[in-house]
């Protein structure tokens, strides 16, 4: 509450006329130290900035494709994205992000050994060659699964940790729905045809963005190149891993009623892109139409750190408090997928609130920022104190105390 007149006068003459002085000088201080972001951002904004020039997307030959940068989870290219297809051997993503999760919680081991049943043997199609009545060691089943798509793998894997096959296609269905796939259904762990049996690109891309981010060091067997078991070499599938040095992974498919799919993943200065293509038409093909989407992705966007963890945006003058400001900004990093070469023409306004009293928690919102170029914002949210602030002493309460009066009787 602002004190009145009559009230100051109760002071003593000495403290009335240190109150003035004191009053004046801070005064001038603390308007000093308010920060110089909105002339900052108006002077940023009139900088000529250079136009990004950026091509129409290539031509893509698929049923179904999508470009996410796996840091942000921003979606660059897509057509066709949440259509519910056929996902064929794309479905053991699923299977072994399962796995993973069932490994991480001390539930299985990778030194398991998993019991092969007659229906793990007599599956159709690819095949890791597993014999029937044998004991394999889990982490040989995982590279079954991955680097030879074996379908004898998937089920092998999904009864040792379910019990059943059809038991483990809930435990997929239960991982979708906590993943916000919400495109997909699973019925197998193989992805072999079956009723009701889909995925789209955009839930397979969102999968395959939670297998690199949760775990990065299971997910290196998708950039192994060849697998041998029972003295039978197989190569992975995924040809791009032999022709394109910066892709690390993922997953080939098919079916005829699927064509030819690819869950793919490249690293390129330090920006990681995912891509699916599904759909089409040879085993060529989806490597070709994979290429062209990372090529296309990587020469006209970037992973840009806007923030880094803790960063001091500005200094929140503080009232009442042990301390006159206090460090403000951001406690999290944040990233953000920005067109190439434009990062320099970001403009950054933070503002921050005036009237701050003590005492002030770290965390606390002090006000806000904005990054943004032209008519795009990248990001707006709260700024937060980084350090704590006790009120105080009684003597420099009163003083800030004073000191506010007289400058509501100067505005």
């Amino acid at each position: 509450m602002i004190p009145t007149m009559t009230s100051l006068f109760r002071f003593p003459l000495s403290v009335r006329l240190a109150a003035l002085a004191l009053g004046l000088f801070t005064g001038s201080a603390a308007l000093a130290q308010q920060p110089a972001a909105a002339p900052a951002a108006a002077a940023a904004q009139q900088q000529q900035q250079q136009p990004q020039v950026v091509p129409r997307p290539p031509q893509i030959n698929a049923t179904s494709y999508i470009v996410m940068d796996a840091a942000t989870g921003e979606v660059l290219l897509e057509q066709n994205a949440d259509a519910s297809l056929e996902p064929a051997s794309l479905t053991k993503i699923m299977t072994t992000y399962v796995a993973d999760n069932e490994i991480a919680a001390g539930n299985i081991s990778l030194n398991d050994e998993v019991f092969v049943s007659v229906k793990a043997w007599k599956t159709e199609g690819s095949k890791m060659f597993i014999q029937e009545r044998s004991h394999v060691r889990l982490e040989d089943i995982m590279r079954g699964v991955i680097i030879q798509s074996g379908n004898d793998a998937s089920i092998a894997l999904a009864e040792h940790i379910a019990g059943s096959e059809e038991a483990f296609a809930d435990l997929m269905n239960q991982h979708a729905q906590l993943l916000g796939m919400n495109n997909t259904h699973f019925v197998n762990a193989s992805g072999l045809p079956a009723e009701g049996h889909v995925a789209s690109a955009r839930d397979l891309a969102t999968l395959a963005r939670a297998v690199i981010t949760r775990f990065p060091e299971p997910y290196k067997m998708y950039g192994e190149r060849e697998f041998t078991f029972n003295n039978i070499h197989q190569p992975n599938r995924n040809t791009l891993l032999f022709s394109d040095r910066s892709v690390d992974g993922m997953k080939t498919g098919f079916t005829n009623g699927a064509g030819y799919c690819l869950v793919a993943s490249a690293v390129r200065d330090n920006m990681r892109l995912i891509t699916v293509v599904m759909g089409t038409e040879s085993a060529n093909a989806r490597a070709e139409e994979t290429q062209k989407l990372l090529t296309y992705g990587f020469r006209f966007f970037e992973t840009h750190e806007l923030f880094s963890a803790n960063q001091v945006l500005g200094t929140a003058k503080i009232w009442s408090g042990a301390a006159n400001g206090v460090p403000a900004g951001v406690q999290e990093p944040l990233v953000r997928t920005i067109q190439r070469g434009q990062a320099a023409n970001l403009v950054t306004e933070v503002v921050l609130d005036d009237s701050i009293q003590a005492p002030i928690s770290i965390g606390q919102p002090l006000g806000h920022v904005k990054v943004s170029l032209g008519d795009q914002v990248y990001y707006e949210g709260p700024v937060v104190a980084l350090q704590d602030v006790e009120r105080g002493s009684l003597w420099k309460r009163l003083m800030d105390w004073l000191y506010l009066f007289f400058m509501s009787l100067l505005s």
